[in-house]
């Protein structure tokens, strides 16, 4: 199906194709026979290509066929996969529906979302050129918020995974357009997966210095790291409250995560000291 939709992933299978290597994998020898024995008509190329358990490269053997003989294809194909089915479940189902209950409900791990991650990487490869930055920031936005809006702790997990290059971009569009504020909480939640997560904690204060350039002058770069301080202090506010209700569940979540915020924090700001005592060892 990815090369029906991608220009791409099509060129590079045809390419495939014509390569020796292609040849000797993807065509069944005497594929131009049509009298082999002991098999039915049909079968015997069909069933080539399912063991190869690649159906995409049926599509691509028809290129060169007139199109009352790709319909005919087509038809058989859909009647032995019963396809228009399933495509009809796919469509009328909820997509995503368990897992984006999770992202709303709590904080997730890894696993759950490295998938989507690898996807949006896929989409962003500079070599595609597919997808445009522009593209890939309102679709981590819109992933994010489309049907509720996710925690910030799985949106940030998300854009980690991601990668350095969607995460600063990411980043640096929200710097760009003025909102300051959300780019600070969604910093210091960087932080707080990275030590969750057991990243190392210079990346999030690499990034964070790399964001601080986008900005246009002293003034917003300055209020920007404000921010991040303001949203430090008053999450952990709001989880000391948390703790402090005695309102706390089997896994006391309240506790470990005041835990883990105020060791972020300290481990962040331990990194911005080593950077700041480099830099001035190396001036001096």
């Amino acid at each position: 199906m990815l090369s029906m939709v991608s220009k791409t992933i099509s060129n590079r299978l045809i390419n495939y194709i014509s390569t020796p290597s292609g040849n000797r994998r993807l065509l069944p020898q005497d594929f131009h026979n049509l009298e082999l024995p002991g098999k039915r008509e049909g079968s015997y190329i069909l069933e080539h290509y399912k063991s190869l358990g690649d159906p995409l490269m049926e599509m691509i053997l028809t290129a060169g066929w007139d199109e009352l003989e790709c319909h005919r294809v087509f038809n058989f194909l859909c009647e032995l996969s019963n396809l228009p089915r399933k495509v009809q479940m796919v469509v009328s189902s909820k997509p995503g529906h368990v897992v984006w209950q999770k992202m709303i409900e709590g904080p997730t791990d890894e696993t759950s979302l490295k998938g989507l991650a690898d996807a949006i990487k896929l989409l962003y490869d500079t070599e595609a050129r597919e997808w445009t930055a522009d593209d890939v920031i309102s679709l981590v936005d819109e992933l994010s918020v489309v049907p509720r809006e996710w925690l910030m702790e799985n949106n940030a997990r998300l854009l980690i995974l991601s990668g350095n290059n969607i995460c600063f971009t990411f980043m640096a569009s929200k710097a760009v357009n003025g909102r300051a504020i959300e780019l600070a909480r969604l910093m210091v939640f960087l932080a707080l997966v990275c030590e969750k997560d057991l990243y190392c904690m210079d990346w999030a204060v690499k990034m964070m210095q790399k964001v601080c350039k986008v900005f246009g002058t002293p003034g917003e770069r300055n209020n920007f790291l404000q921010c991040v301080e303001n949203a430090f202090a008053h999450m952990v506010m709001d989880m000391l409250q948390a703790v402090l209700s005695g309102d706390r569940d089997e896994e006391d979540s309240s506790f470990l995560n005041l835990f883990h915020l105020v060791n972020a924090q300290a481990n962040f700001h331990k990194e911005i000291l080593y950077l700041t005592m480099r830099s001035n060892s190396n001036t001096i």
